[in-house]
């Protein structure tokens, strides 16, 4: 297999593609044959030592993928050979292959993209638990979505259209904001012009 490493944690520059043994997975795990990965803001921020989580030295980078198992360890049964799949594993992800708990690997449904499940566990799952586990959001309500355009800002825009809530998007140029309208706000804010308070008022009052 091939990876990213980081041995100098002093941002992506120091990042190398090296050619390493493929890991074979322990019990509970599957091995995932990686076809896409995406990139979150804490993968920046683990290879210039600047996250909370401070793995050992060398580690692959890249918390989020996804692709199609190809071994799986003992103990596993719920998931076989040749299962589409995304995961969180929180190391990884920037590699041919990863080995990864089974607990933390979502089988994907016919026709989910890579591309789209490589980016969907963590901001889809971050902007749920917020909207729905600990805000209750329910039909009828209103919903302000800072940073809108942003990965867990699509998110919840369409995770709170699903709910049956108003959405006011707030982003910083025109063009994010039409993309917020295209994925279903139902008002948008260009907050550059530093009018945001009069703007949700004026689109909240009555």
């Amino acid at each position: 297999m091939h990876a990213w490493i980081c041995d100098n944690p002093i941002g992506p520059e120091a990042l190398t593609w090296k050619e390493l043994p493929t890991p074979e997975p322990k019990a509970g795990e599957v091995r995932v044959a990686i076809r896409a990965a995406s990139l979150n803001f804490p993968d920046l921020l683990i290879v210039q030592n600047k996250y909370q989580v401070k793995p050992p030295l060398p580690f692959v980078p890249g918390s989020e993928y996804a692709g199609v198992i190809d071994a799986v360890g003992d103990g596993v049964t719920q998931l076989k050979v040749g299962d589409a799949v995304a995961a969180f594993g929180g190391m990884g992800g920037f590699a041919t292959h990863a080995c990864v708990n089974a607990q933390l690997v979502m089988p994907l449904s016919r026709g989910f993209a890579f591309d789209d499940a490589a980016a969907f566990i963590c901001t889809y799952g971050t902007t749920h638990h917020a909207l729905i586990d600990r805000a209750q959001l329910k039909a009828g309500e209103t919903v302000l979505v800072l940073g809108a355009a942003g990965g867990v800002g699509t998110a919840a825009i369409q995770i709170a259209k699903a709910v049956g809530a108003k959405v006011v998007a707030a982003a910083s140029s025109d063009e994010k904001c039409a993309l917020c309208r295209e994925l279903g706000a139902d008002a948008t804010i260009n907050y550059t012009n530093g009018k945001l308070r009069d703007e949700l008022k004026s689109l909240t009052d009555g």
